[in-house]
């Protein structure tokens, strides 16, 4: 059977490793890697729960994964769980950003199955082992610096990593923050169209202003002529009287 390209090394631990259908040698623990080169090597699992001895198994010497097993080839070397912690180890190391601070835990990693070689870490902002818990994507590039424990990246903060698998509460916040986000959207909107509006107005009473002023300004102008045609009016009855009065006097 052909082995993938990639896996994940979390689901390599989750499977029990098998000579054959009968010879079982217990469910993976704990990964057996070479951290300055972000490489695995192998990993060790645990025949059982009372058993203080560890099998270490390399990379290579798996043939298959079928299901919950993975069958392997050859004979595991012997050690004991003390010598194993004394090796180097990323897993569960925190991440440390560019500012100094704690912004998040080593939780898993991809690898390469034909070379060994880690594509890349997933981190969880807390305790890994919570069942559902968000995960982002940690390029090696992004790693400056390491120590045992301690990783060092590049970045300050998780949301200027890629999210790879989002949580109930992550999605609920974020769906959340889309909303709050389309409503500030409408309410801008909203808020152009109503300035647009009132602009608007403002031009249209300005104009009505104008064309009152010049609606009082004509009204003045035909008052004075009114005043002005009744002036003469009046001037030419009153002439007109003077001189029938001078014709009807018989002293003229």
């Amino acid at each position: 059977m052909k082995l993938p390209k990639d896996y994940l090394l979390s689901d390599l631990l989750n499977h029990n490793v098998k000579a054959n259908i009968n010879l079982a040698f217990g469910i993976g623990e704990n990964v057996w890697m070479h951290p300055p080169v972000h490489r695995i090597l192998g990993w060790f699992s645990r025949p059982s729960n009372l058993n203080l001895k560890r099998n270490v198994w390399r990379l290579n010497q798996i043939t298959q994964i079928v299901d919950n097993d993975v069958y392997v080839k050859g004979e595991p070397a012997i050690s004991d769980l003390v010598t194993l912690n004394r090796f180097p180890n990323l897993l569960f190391a925190n991440l440390v950003s560019s500012k100094g601070a704690k912004i998040g835990v080593i939780a898993d990693f991809v690898f390469e199955f034909k070379t060994g070689n880690i594509k890349y870490y997933l981190i969880s902002r807390s305790n890994p082992k919570i069942p559902g818990s968000s995960r982002w994507r940690l390029n090696i590039n992004h790693i400056v610096d390491q120590q045992p424990g301690l990783v060092f990246c590049s970045k300050e903060t998780l949301d200027q990593l890629v999210l790879i698998r989002s949580s109930l509460k992550n999605q609920v916040f974020e769906n959340g923050k889309k909303f709050f986000n389309k409503f500030d959207n409408i309410k801008n909107v909203a808020a152009n169209k109503f300035e647009d509006w009132l602009e608007e107005e403002d031009r249209y009473y300005s104009n009505k202003e104008f064309s009152n002023e010049d609606l009082l300004e004509f009204d003045n102008s035909n008052n004075l002529q009114k005043d002005r045609d009744k002036n003469f009016n009046s001037d030419n009855i009153n002439l007109r009287s003077s001189n029938s009065k001078k014709e009807d006097d018989p002293w003229i």
